[in-house]
């Protein structure tokens, strides 16, 4: 760890020539502690307050961004945009700044454990827990949405849990401005997380608040069944059933649910958002009527009966815009064919080297000649999530070859400061392309190759040859039959 007085190498511009970690020192006033997460633009840990002798948390933009100014103007946007959010159930920024060319962002540390964790432990809530919980969080959504702000990723693992019982919503790094001209992603690009995607993200449509609303009616049926509507082996298989299936009937799988906020649920969940509530208050007062009325008690034993398949029922029927059942018919086959050769292709079984897990993390795509990391890179934390019904993913390009656009694209994972990794493994649901790995000391390059490149054939174990570094970069130089490539897993042994 190093010294609290020292922040690190620096060129002779004075900028920060390594990747931030535990030890470094932020504007002479926060010292880092620890790696809370990794996200396509930006690492977060938990930092000491020198001024105000407090934990918070920061939020720090990936160094290779740090000369892009459209990405440093989204970063500083966000700080703009939840320090207006004043609301107990949001999260608070505390600070914003620049040291030594780091984009950084403070929040409050928030001791406690997220609302997926929660899940986890606990399985289905009670009914009032549950409800209450879906209260608070629509409360906070509510107040962002009435200040223009859609946050576009509700799941349980941006709610979290304070000791006192406090729900705060946090992570609005991909929230977009509902004002005219100011949305910083375009209407196309699939911005959210699988389990929990509105079926107007799922197909590249325009967001609305009506979006958060869909997935907080996702997250309110997880709580009260211990699972998610939808799954799948991959993301676009849990994309296609957000946008083609009705979601199960909460009645059938928990009796002692209301049939009024069971009816709730199912209008937050329809897949026309002009058939949900018109307004996120507007889902809150309905959940509040709901703990008013009879049938919603304290903490109960949970019973859930057996799970029904859909086959035994009906789909509802719904009546989308011709340009989104296309785009759904397009993400089927893509699923299909993606299904077809993992049973024709199996798992690959490659030199299995080192014994301990060395934790990963997501932090963008790598695309030297390309426009990739910007449109993509969000989604590379997805790789090692943990998660294989989330992916970090490509664009589709005409040719296996990249349509002669470029040599290759990759994957950059962290491994939170230098090591020598000995096999790094690759789960892919669009089997069929070719890798190597490669190692920097930077997210941005140069990196160097560190294992021959293989086939990737569903699972892949890569032996590496022994260099160290603090980066690495999955780099496909050939995808496969679909003309993208979606990686759901990525594990690392030294």
């Amino acid at each position: 760890m190093r010294s609290r007085d020292v922040p690190g190498p620096r060129s002779t511009t004075g900028a920060v020539t390594h990747a931030p970690r535990a030890g470094d020192q932020i504007s002479d006033r926060y010292t880092l502690e620890a790696l809370v997460g990794s996200g396509g633009m930006s690492t977060v840990f938990c930092a000491h307050d020198a001024q105000l002798e407090r934990r918070v948390a920061i939020k720090i933009l990936h160094e290779h961004f740090a000369d892009d100014g459209e990405y440093v103007e989204r970063f500083r946007r966000e700080a703009r945009s939840v320090a207006q959010l004043a609301h107990p159930n949001i999260v608070t920024v505390i600070d914003r700044g620049e040291d030594h060319g780091r984009q950084y962002i403070v929040f409050e540390f928030v001791d406690g454990e997220n609302l997926k964790e929660l899940i986890v432990r606990s399985g289905a809530l009670p009914l009032r827990r549950a409800v209450e919980l879906a209260v608070a969080v629509a409360d906070g959504l509510a107040f962002a949405h009435e200040r223009d702000l859609v946050h576009r990723d509700v799941k349980p693992q941006n709610v979290l849990l304070t000791e006192n019982g406090t729900v705060k919503v946090t992570d609005f790094g991909i929230a977009r401005s509902l004002e005219v001209g100011r949305g910083l992603t375009q209407t196309g690009t699939v911005v959210g997380t699988g389990e929990y995607l509105a079926p107007e993200q799922a197909t590249g449509g325009v967001v609305s608040p009506a979006t958060d609303v869909y997935s907080l009616g996702v997250v309110l049926w997880e709580m009260l069944t211990g699972r998610v509507p939808f799954e799948g082996d991959n993301f676009v298989a849990v994309a296609l059933r957000h946008v083609n299936e009705a979601a199960p009937d909460i009645r059938e799988l928990r009796s002692d649910v209301p049939p009024r906020l069971a009816a709730a649920i199912d209008k937050a969940l329809q897949k026309d958002p002009a058939r949900r509530f018109p307004t996120m208050r507007a889902f809150a007062e309905e959940l509040r009527a709901c703990l008013a009325s009879q049938g919603i008690e304290g903490a109960t034993e949970v019973i859930l009966r057996p799970v029904r398949r859909p086959a035994a029922r009906r789909a509802r029927r719904s009546k989308w815009p011709l340009g989104y059942v296309a785009v759904a018919v397009l993400i089927g086959v893509v699923a299909l064919f993606a299904a077809l050769l993992l049973v024709e292709g199996g798992s690959g079984k490659g030199g299995a080297a080192g014994t301990t897990p060395v934790r990963l993390h997501g932090v963008t795509s790598y695309d030297p000649v390309g426009q990739e990391a910007q449109i993509f890179g969000y989604t590379a934390s997805r790789a090692t999530d943990g998660d294989p019904t989330t992916a970090w993913i490509t664009q589709t390009y005409y040719t296996p070859e990249f349509g002669g656009l470029k040599p290759g694209i990759g994957l950059v994972l962290s491994s939170g400061g230098s090591v020598v990794l000995k096999s790094l493994t690759v789960t892919t649901s669009t089997p069929g392309f070719i890798a190597k790995i490669e190692v920097g000391s930077s997210a941005s390059g140069p990196f160097a190759v560190d294992s021959a490149p293989r086939t990737d054939n569903g699972t892949r174990t890569f032996t590496l040859d022994g260099k160290s570094g603090s980066y690495w970069v999955v780099w496909l130089t050939r995808l496969g039959p679909q003309g993208t490539a979606a990686i759901t897993n990525v594990t690392a042994k030294d």
